[in-house]
């Protein structure tokens, strides 16, 4: 690929990840909310940790790569949970390595449903590596000075209401206008500033018999300067062991999702999304990986959360 367009890509990509999606995106946000909603800290009242990889837009050169490691547990006083998160993100010549920690503290509102407020305190470690655009003229510009590990700080705070058949989160997992880029001279110049990405989710669980649920779930995703992005699922779980379904990101993608409890600790889900935008005719597509283990810290005996979320 010569130099020219691969810098225009990098421009889309940069243009849609600074201002459209700052934060990844994830087919399988349903089993990763502790990444976007610190309230969730806790809610499935066994020690769980979950790893996600995801190769978006297969085939396009520099496509964003994201992979996810996060943890979250309720403490001795089951009111508080607490998580921890790390992400790293690869968009061609920009990786992003994020840390925050998860706090959440859940109130009973009655006898079915729980109230929990969440925070999320951390930062994240930015670098760009400009001499894998290969210049033609390498003294021409600030703009080709590398960044190496800039550290941002990072704030945020979440709700979350839950009972066993219903749930419905609102966060916002970032909330400084951090400028992006600027001059280390403290100069007003920068490239992209980060806007506050508010997300709302729900969904509700139905047992349709004995042996089989159907849960639809729903995404809200807004941020200022970019279209509301909208993701739905739909999805069936077999005997407590096998998940399948699909989802729908409006004017983005179609996607198929499976997942299968291995052993009564370990689950394991895959996603496979389709384009349905002008980018279906420049990649092969997008494939998530997901790895759930859970277990209580309190007793030797294996405890699985019932609820299909």
């Amino acid at each position: 690929m010569n130099k020219v367009p691969k810098l225009l890509i990098f421009i889309g990509l940069f243009s849609i990840f600074s201002y459209a999606q700052q934060d990844a995106q994830y087919t399988q946000y349903m089993y990763n909310t502790i990444v976007v909603n610190p309230a969730y800290a806790g809610s499935r009242e066994t020690m769980n940790i979950n790893a996600l990889y995801r190769a978006q837009w297969i085939g396009l050169d520099g496509a964003p790569r994201t992979m996810t490691l996060a943890g979250h547990t309720p403490l001795s006083n089951e009111n508080i949970g607490l998580g921890v998160s790390l992400m790293r993100d690869e968009i061609w010549i920009q990786t992003q390595t994020h840390f925050n920690i998860d706090f959440s503290y859940t109130i009973k509102t009655d006898s079915l449903g729980k109230l929990a407020f969440g925070l999320k305190a951390g930062g994240n470690f930015l670098n760009l590596d400009y001499s894998r655009t290969n210049p033609e003229d390498p003294s021409e510009p600030d703009f080709l000075q590398n960044v190496d590990n800039r550290f941002y700080p990072n704030i945020g705070f979440g709700l979350y209401y839950y009972t066993e058949k219903f749930y419905i989160g609102y966060s916002a997992p970032s909330l400084l206008r951090t400028r992006y880029y600027a001059n280390e001279d403290g100069a007003e110049s920068y490239v992209a500033q980060e806007r506050i990405n508010h997300y709302l989710i729900s969904g509700y669980v139905f047992d349709i018999n004995p042996s089989l649920k159907f849960k639809p779930a729903v995404l809200l995703k807004a941020v200022s300067g970019a279209p509301l992005q909208v993701d739905t699922s739909a999805n069936f779980l077999f005997n407590e062991k096998l998940t399948v379904g699909v989802a729908y990101r409006w004017s983005a993608a179609m996607s198929g999702l499976v997942g299968f409890q291995l052993t009564d600790k370990l689950m394991i889900g895959y996603a496979y999304d389709w384009e349905t935008s002008k980018l279906n005719n420049y990649n092969s597509g997008s494939h998530e990986l997901f790895l759930r283990f859970e277990f209580d810290l309190i007793s030797d005996d294996v405890f699985i959360s019932p609820r299909f979320f």
